[in-house]
């Protein structure tokens, strides 16, 4: 019988590139001379040397266990997301959270030499995958966020909306503890830049017409994508007010466009219409299983729409009684302006 890798075209090539990389860059420190990395890797300092680093640092890994987790990152998140929205579209994402994380980077290590006059900070070498798997969290947080994945036979079961905060939890507490600061940066980079391209630029199909539409919309206005949604509730009234400063200030200066109320009522009606097939379980990929978590998403998702819902109708009812309140207050106020004149007459 004749095997079959059953693996999308970019994905393949994003594979193809990892293992050429990081064994060139393997073979260019250890092989040629220790400082002769700077040829695939980023270092801000002789970046602008060669500027092609930008692309190739993120698939130079250093050794074989951040091989592995970028292979398996790309391999699961590559697949999944190069079918969701074609190979045109992804390697639109791909390029974005490739370059813009990384020039960033470089950016921000720069800034901090100019201060500081630290020559280690303008020779740190930034290289790894670090972003493209914040990125590749972020767009399944928008495709498929009450999926729950089930790793080792059900012994470990985390839903996908939680992923962004515990792998930007992590290598917070990494960078801060261990002293991984460059994954640290990266890794929030590789965050914002996707939700910032998900959110507001990325072009996607209206799915809420069952497909019957070839309109195209601009970005996802859904209330399951907010900011805010990628906190722990807790956490989500003070990083609202925050974004919402941060909002205000992009549209006033014409970066991003507002959302009308139109476009979130949409973008609820999106987000309610797609993720209808889930993502595969890590280590089981069982039949039963997969039906059980689709049934599961689809009862989640219809759970957050009535939520929603509910949340609008309240907040619409309150209004119109605010507004019904205010004739009748009217209303009553002339006789009480009245009735002191009165009193002063003989």
């Amino acid at each position: 019988m004749q095997w079959r890798v059953n693996i999308p075209p970019l994905t393949r090539v994003l594979l193809a590139l990892l293992i050429a990389f990081s064994v060139s860059y393997q073979a260019l420190r250890y092989g040629l001379d220790y400082t002769a990395g700077h040829y695939l890797a980023l270092i801000p300092q002789w970046s602008i040397f060669t500027p092609w680093v930008y692309f190739t640092a993120t698939y130079s890994e250093q050794n074989i266990l951040t091989i592995l987790i970028a292979g398996a990152t790309i391999l699961y998140g590559g697949k999944y997301l190069e079918r969701a929205w074609g190979s045109m579209e992804f390697g639109k994402f791909i390029l974005l959270v490739t370059l813009l994380p990384n020039f960033l980077a470089s950016f921000i290590y720069v800034f901090l030499f100019a201060i500081t006059q630290d020559d280690s900070l303008a020779l740190v070498v930034i290289q790894g995958s670090v972003a493209l798997q914040g990125a590749f969290l972020v767009a399944f947080k928008q495709l498929v966020p009450e999926h729950t994945v089930t790793i080792l036979k059900g012994a470990i079961r985390i839903r996908v909306k939680h992923f962004p905060a515990i792998f930007l939890a992590a290598n917070t507490l990494s960078g801060i503890i261990l002293g991984t600061d460059t994954a640290l940066v990266l890794a929030w980079l590789g965050f914002i830049t996707s939700w910032t391209y998900l959110r507001f630029y990325k072009k996607q199909l209206e799915l809420s017409t069952a497909g019957t539409s070839d309109t195209q919309l601009l970005g996802d206005a859904s209330e399951t994508f907010a900011f805010a949604s990628f906190w722990p509730d807790a956490m989500q009234p003070p990083v609202a007010a925050f974004a919402d400063v941060i909002y205000n200030a992009l549209v006033a200066l014409h970066i991003c466009t507002p959302f009308t109320a139109a476009d979130v009522e949409m973008g609820n009606e999106q987000a309610t219409a797609r993720g209808e097939g889930a993502l595969p379980n890590l280590l089981n990929h069982g039949g039963s299983n997969a039906s059980r978590n689709k049934q599961e998403d689809a009862e989640r998702r219809r759970a957050l729409a009535l939520k929603a819902l509910d949340q609008r109708l309240h907040a619409a009812s309150t209004i119109t009684r605010q507004q019904s309140s205010v004739p009748s207050s009217a209303a009553a106020d002339p006789p009480a302006t009245t009735e002191g004149p009165a009193e002063n007459q003989p």
